[in-house]
């Protein structure tokens, strides 16, 4: 087992954990307030439209009815192009990036056998007669000493 020592890495402000919420209670607590206040408002003004001017807010009830319509209508068209563009993208995955990664997964194949042929034929062989050469080298420098201090004297 590996006993090295791993430096732990000093807390930038960025790793620290922040213990303040991002948005403080008041604001929530005020904005779901205001939400009340606008909706009871909102609904007073209808109460209000409602029982003076019935005949116009039928007409405005039927032209958000067709505005509904419309944008139902043109959700429906928006997701069944999502639908084609998914379909499109699945067929590119399927076969378009499949052969590419196939082929790339052949091309690693050949180049770990080659890899392993160079290790077991070349690499191995040459680094066998390397050591022999030095061990036959130190061998002859402790028998005889070395060759070019012996020639100089």
């Amino acid at each position: 087992m590996n006993n090295a020592y791993y430096p732990v890495p000093p807390n930038t402000p960025d790793s620290t954990p922040h213990n303040e919420p991002l948005i403080p209670r008041g604001y929530i607590i005020g904005g779901i307030i205001v939400t009340l206040v606008v909706s009871v408002l909102f609904i007073a003004l209808l109460v209000y439209l409602a029982i003076n001017y019935a005949d116009t807010i039928l007409i405005i009830r039927d032209i958000f009815i067709i505005a509904l319509g419309l944008m139902s209508c043109l959700s429906g068209i928006v997701l069944i192009l999502l639908l084609i563009s998914i379909i499109r993208l699945i067929n590119m995955i399927e076969f378009e990036l499949k052969p590419i990664l196939l082929k790339t997964n052949d091309t690693l194949s050949t180049v770990r056998g080659t890899t392993v042929f160079m290790s077991e034929n070349v690499v191995g062989p040459v680094t066998k007669a390397s050591s022999y050469v030095a061990g036959f080298r130190r061998g002859v420098a402790t028998l005889f000493g070395d060759p070019k201090r012996n020639l100089s004297k």
